[in-house]
């Protein structure tokens, strides 16, 4: 009996009636991944950008998640085409490319994530989890609908080009990095410096305008808020790794007895 894959993030947010909330699964645990997929969250981003994650453990941590309603979405480390290539023969229907600043750029991403004659991805379905081993019926004619393609703007040059970005066919929505965005505006670590927020509130703008959702990273409950008002689609508040710094810092502030009181007799 033939496979069915599951709805792409594109088609998640198509359906949306609400924008989807979602966090960063950055520890490279497959462990981690599934807790987190199991936690009713909207979607995930499996990073492999800043966090310790390469192909193996990246398809380790999409079959841990496969079983639960969340939807995975991979940030790939950079644009690279055969990089791009190799995620979506894991079984990788969504990916999100960062620094993206021009639509020519984009354009190459887009190009990468699809088979020809609209890109250049190579053919290796018969070998790859992304066609179930050629188990999905058509899968080589209908690729693009099973695989949706965001990309990141995260530079000042990227501001300015966003309604070109956002306007490739192919790209199916953009997400805004403020982290990155601060440090290319000369405010490295600001994120909600003022002219930082302007900057992800006129990039709203342009892919909205352009048809196209977009989200943003936020962790702070307020700023998310703000940008949910402004027009966000799509939200990262959370990350796994930052919860279990903070959680253990809590339980240090609360157990570890800075102030030398012997608890030994709890």
């Amino acid at each position: 009996m033939p496979l069915r894959l599951t709805p792409t993030f594109r088609d998640r947010l198509s359906a949306a009636s609400r924008p989807l909330a979602g966090m960063w699964v950055s520890s490279g645990s497959p462990l981690v991944a599934e807790i987190c997929a199991g936690a009713g969250l909207d979607w995930l981003l499996i990073d492999m950008e800043h966090s310790p994650n390469g192909l193996e453990s990246t398809l380790a941590q999409l079959q841990a998640v496969a079983a639960y309603p969340s939807t995975p979405v991979v940030r790939v480390p950079s644009a690279d085409a055969v990089t791009i290539k190799q995620v979506l023969d894991l079984g990788a229907q969504n990916i999100l490319v960062p620094m993206v600043s021009s639509a020519a750029e984009a354009e190459a991403v887009v190009q990468a994530a699809h088979y020809p004659p609209r890109g250049i991805r190579g053919v290796g379905s018969a070998l790859a989890r992304s066609a179930r081993w050629n188990r999905v019926d058509d899968y080589l004619t209908d690729a693009a609908a099973h695989v949706s393609v965001f990309v990141q703007v995260e530079t000042a040059r990227g501001v300015e080009a966003a309604a070109e970005i956002a306007a490739v066919d192919g790209v199916d929505g953009v997400f805004v990095g403020p982290s990155d965005l601060a440090a290319s505006m000369g405010v490295l670590g600001s994120q909600t410096h003022p002219d930082v927020v302007d900057a992800v509130r006129r990039t709203f703008d342009a892919v909205r305008a352009a048809g196209k959702p977009v989200g943003v990273n936020a962790f702070d409950p307020a700023v998310a808020e703000d940008y949910l008002r402004a027009g966000a689609a799509f939200v990262l508040v959370g990350a796994d790794v930052a919860l279990l710094a903070r959680g253990s810092e809590a339980l240090a502030a609360r157990w570890s007895a800075a102030d030398g009181t012997d608890r030994a007799g709890y």
